[in-house]
């Protein structure tokens, strides 16, 4: 008798054990049912704008439910991040955000999350380069024009951002320091803004995401004098380097990633992380961010959380250089 019960005891607590743990199990195998949010915290039009609906369509079909962007510009991407921070892990929201989301913590002193612990990194998704344009009717025809004439007017020419903390803020923050200038910081709510009044005039110069100012640059509403990326982009293989074109030390790593809420399960988090990397490298795709001057960029999850933990130590050391503050 004993012989004959004890399997079923034992077949019973294994039972009891699976019961304990299939609702989580069953509904991570049901995800997603619904229709998924990426949060981008810039307007409409960004490169990290562009980049995330690129990979929001081609996540829509994989996964067979809607991925809806929803764009909450401000504070150098601040309040689009703490409304992921603070959602639900449940694999509904992610944010798509850019380098500034690193450096945001030595910029900001109240952000009311944890730039490290409420986030788990999903993947990086590309890097771009910015590129530095001025108005098309501009006095100055390259780099040397324009760092000779800012260091002959200390603080009268102007640069625009997509925000404070922004990658375009930064990089222009890294390219100033480096060239030993003082200019005024115009900080827009977004690129598209910043872009239309670089164009008119209204300010001197701007390091625009290339896939957002290529086209007005091909129309000849902007001029193109440098790339703040290492190397050159072959979208436009004669526009110089900031490196360069005489600016040491000025180069700037212009990248774009998807993250969670920190809380977000394990096992979704690594669907996610890779249905990303199979889209990355999707020829069509690529053949899309190239068109865009930018490069597929995936990473495991644990790589890309411990590449944002580094940029955070590497953008504080680069705001207490430049004294950038949230203005």
């Amino acid at each position: 008798m004993s012989y004959r019960i004890f399997p079923r005891i034992t077949m019973l607590t294994v039972l009891a054990a699976s019961a304990a743990i299939s609702p989580t199990a069953t509904w991570a195998q049901a995800w997603p049912s619904k229709p998924i949010k990426f949060i981008v915290p810039f307007t409409a039009g960004s490169g990290t704008d562009t980049i995330g609906r690129t990979i929001g369509e081609r996540l829509s079909k994989a996964l067979g439910q809607p991925v809806i962007i929803e764009n909450k510009p401000g504070a150098g991407g601040t309040i689009g991040a703490l409304q992921v921070a603070k959602s639900p892990g449940d694999g509904y929201v992610f944010l798509v955000h850019s380098a500034g989301h690193a450096a945001n913590p030595a910029i900001y002193t109240k952000v009311n999350y944890d730039t490290i612990n409420d986030f788990v990194g999903i993947s990086m998704l590309a890097t771009l380069p910015n590129v530095l344009v001025v108005p098309p009717n501009s006095p100055y025809r390259s780099v040397e024009d324009l760092v000779k004439d800012a260091k002959a007017q200390p603080g009268k020419l102007s640069y625009g951002s997509a925000g404070n903390g922004s990658a375009t803020h930064l990089n222009a923050e890294k390219f100033r320091a480096s060239a030993k200038f003082d200019a005024m910081h115009v900080p827009y709510k977004g690129t598209p803004e910043a872009l239309t009044d670089t164009a008119s005039g209204r300010i001197d110069f701007f390091f625009a995401p290339l896939v957002s100012a290529h086209s007005m640059i091909k129309d000849k509403r902007l001029t193109a004098l440098a790339v703040g990326s290492a190397k050159r982009s072959e979208q436009m293989p004669d526009v110089p380097t900031t490196v360069e074109a005489g600016v040491p030390n000025s180069d700037f790593n212009f990248w774009i990633g998807l993250l969670a809420p920190a809380s977000t399960p394990a096992d979704i988090v690594q669907r996610m992380n890779s249905e990303v990397q199979k889209i990355l490298k999707d020829p069509a795709v690529k053949s899309r961010f190239a068109s865009l001057g930018a490069e597929p960029q995936p990473m495991e999850s644990a790589q890309f959380n411990a590449f944002i933990k580094t940029e955070v130590g590497s953008f504080a050391a680069l705001v207490k250089a430049s004294n950038i503050k949230a203005n």
